[in-house]
């Protein structure tokens, strides 16, 4: 028996073509709920940055992919950047190589310095991202706060980076523009036990819906995992059903097909 249920929210409930929560997700999360079964969202967001669902209220939040957990407002489990990484981070773009990145806090995310890339990320996910003045002066002032540095890069540079700066650190790709980097030993799989020991429920009670890179560890350890049907081929082969799109009602017809609801 099912009896919690994690949702990623961009490209999983909600669309990168209306920025909203389609009415089939809204009425789906709502008879779950009446059912008296938990949903969370599992998001590479910040807390503050979850301002897109509307009115659905959820039970609780795993946040910066699994870096920073929620029970209502209060913070269940927390793990940032390395003081090291960000150093390393540091002196590669002063002395090695400049390119655009941004440090994620619980007050935001800062970037270096804004470029095309950044501008279409900011566009597809409808969320504003600005740069700071003074980049490594704001990271040494909250280098206890960063949760997870995000780099726009291909993934060539990508592999570059990771061995060079971010050594302690794992990436994932939810988007051909960027990389989300972590601490390692996170992921969203990481929030989802953080949850579900919270509440006292085993993991063979728990279904994931995603679409992207950084949703692949909690597909996989979740009792059903569920790709929606615009996710990449990656986490398609990961889960054990593929439903319809974000924007085809996706998430009401799995749990239709799953007589969840």
């Amino acid at each position: 028996m099912i009896k919690a249920i994690f949702f990623d929210i961009d490209g999983t409930l909600v669309s990168f073509n209306t920025h909203k929560v389609s009415d089939s997700s809204k009425k789906a999360i709502k008879e779950l709920k009446e059912k008296g079964i938990k949903v969370f969202i599992a998001t590479g967001r910040i807390k503050l940055q979850i301002d897109n669902l509307g009115d659905l209220e959820f039970d609780g939040y795993i946040t910066s992919n699994g870096q920073d957990c929620y029970i209502g407002e209060k913070e269940i489990y927390r793990k940032g950047i390395s003081r090291e990484t960000l150093h390393a981070l540091l002196d590669y773009l002063e002395n090695e190589e400049k390119f655009p990145c941004s440090v994620m806090t619980n007050n935001g995310i800062f970037s270096n310095y804004i470029d095309n890339k950044v501008k279409e990320l900011s566009k597809e996910i409808n969320l504003e991202i600005p740069s700071v003045e003074d980049f490594p002066k704001f990271v040494e002032e909250n280098i206890d706060e960063v949760l997870q540095v995000n780099i726009y890069v291909d993934e060539i540079k990508e592999k570059e980076l990771m061995e060079k700066i971010f050594k302690d650190c794992e990436s994932s790709r939810w988007c051909p523009v960027f990389a989300d980097v972590d601490a390692k030993g996170g992921g969203k799989h990481i929030g989802v036990d953080k949850i579900i020991e919270y509440y006292k429920i085993d993991i063979s009670e728990t279904m994931a819906f995603g679409d992207g890179g950084n949703d692949l560890s909690m597909i996989e350890h979740c009792a059903i995992g569920i790709a929606m049907g615009n996710s990449n081929e990656k986490l398609k082969e990961a889960a054990d059903y593929i439903t319809d799109d974000v924007d085809n009602d996706g998430i009401y017809k799995a749990l239709k097909h799953f007589n969840i609801i």
